[in-house]
């Protein structure tokens, strides 16, 4: 998620506790991998689909790679700095 979030970087995320909006950073787990965790943006809504993306595009693994998630998968959402 460089450049707005940094490797080492402390971020404040809480369990999924509203539905997920266009423009939330959240943490899924790898739909791939199970044993990974991805913290991605939500940059569009189908449905109950969501569209994540890195915001790094040239470096990032995210639906254009593993499709669409469900919004049940979200199980956290970043605060951002201003909520936080």
């Amino acid at each position: 998620m460089a450049p707005t979030y940094l490797p080492g970087e402390r971020l404040t995320a809480l369990r999924r506790w509203r539905p997920i909006r266009t423009g939330d950073v959240v943490v899924v787990r790898d739909p791939r991998d199970a044993d990974r965790w991805l913290l991605k943006r939500c940059v569009g809504r189908v449905g109950r689909r969501l569209d994540l993306r890195g915001d790094n595009a040239a470096a990032s693994t995210d639906s254009r790679d593993f499709g669409l998630v469900d919004a049940r998968e979200v199980a956290y959402i970043v605060l951002s700095p201003s909520s936080s």
